[in-house]
């Protein structure tokens, strides 16, 4: 017969023992759940908040009100910091290319390299990247902020559908404007690009202008458009999925804008990578 002390420790050891591959097994589902929910769940949320929003576009009536009112609010945010990051993109743009083509004996066709470079890809990525970081952000804390009032909850008490009234008049004041901004970023780029490249290149102004059109083409600004209109919705959607789902209070709401930003932004970039190939392997590029 065993003793008394004995019987104990053996018992604390098998507690222990317990505990020890309990805490294992519990860290390592907490690993798993983390996992399981960044890969597989996230995406499935977000992917029906898609659904459901574009199902509420339909209904009727649509809150004109609300989307004049966000569309001034993205113009008034954005506008002035738009401008402001075009003119140097385009003069550093234009000074690059500028200093390579002049070795290759082509300083002709800095106009055309500009108007390349800056309506094809600089001026979507410019637009959807301020677009993103300030209006995106400042929709997601707005909607972040309802949702931990509860005003949300009590929305959907009364049978107001919070995606027809808050989320779709979002989503398409950021489309609307970016297809604007877009615009905005192709122009100021451009008059950047030439003031340096005429000022600080010794370039020639007729030749700059000349060649806007030797390599550039509708459709190169057609694709702009596409990819501007795209990645505004796209930063409506991430801004109100994460507004939506913010919890925890002040911090929780901190908490979802920073990641709406840094989502939308990893969003961006991999859409204008898919939407550049496709763009490349059905329109055929302009010879000389």
């Amino acid at each position: 017969m065993a003793a008394p002390g004995i019987d104990a420790d053996r018992r604390g050891g098998d507690e222990a023992d317990g505990a020890s591959s309990g805490g294992a097994l519990g860290a390592f589902r907490r690993i798993t759940d983390g996992a399981a929910n960044i890969a597989i769940k996230e995406p499935g949320r977000f992917f029906a908040l898609c659904l459901d929003t574009f199902r509420a576009m339909f209904k009727w009536p649509f809150q004109w009100r609300e989307f004049i009112e966000q569309a001034w609010f993205i113009v008034s945010v954005t506008v002035i910091p738009t401008m402001l990051v075009a003119i140097p993109f385009g003069g550093v743009l234009s000074l690059q290319v500028g200093g390579l083509i002049r070795q290759l004996g082509a300083q002709s066709y800095t106009g055309a390299t500009a108007v390349v470079a800056i309506v094809r890809e600089a001026s979507p990525l410019v637009t959807s990247l301020l677009v993103a970081g300030a209006a995106g952000s400042a929709m997601c804390a707005d909607i972040g902020s309802r949702k931990i009032r509860e005003e949300i909850d009590a929305m959907e008490v009364l049978g107001i559908n919070p995606l027809h009234r808050l989320v779709v008049p979002r989503m398409l004041a950021c489309a609307f404007v970016a297809v604007f901004l877009n615009g905005l970023v192709s122009v100021v780029g451009l008059m950047g690009g030439y003031f340096f490249n005429v000022m600080l290149q010794d370039g020639t102004p007729g030749a700059y202008l000349a060649s806007f059109n030797a390599i550039a083409q509708l459709p190169d600004l057609l694709q702009a458009e596409l990819k501007a209109f795209v990645f505004g919705i796209t930063a409506g959607l991430v801004a109100a999925y994460k507004g939506l789902n913010a919890k925890g209070g002040p911090k929780g709401v901190g908490d979802a804008v920073n990641q709406t930003v840094v989502i939308t932004f990893m969003l961006l970039f991999l859409e204008n990578f898919l939407i550049s190939t496709l763009y490349f392997q059905f329109v055929p590029s302009k010879g000389m």
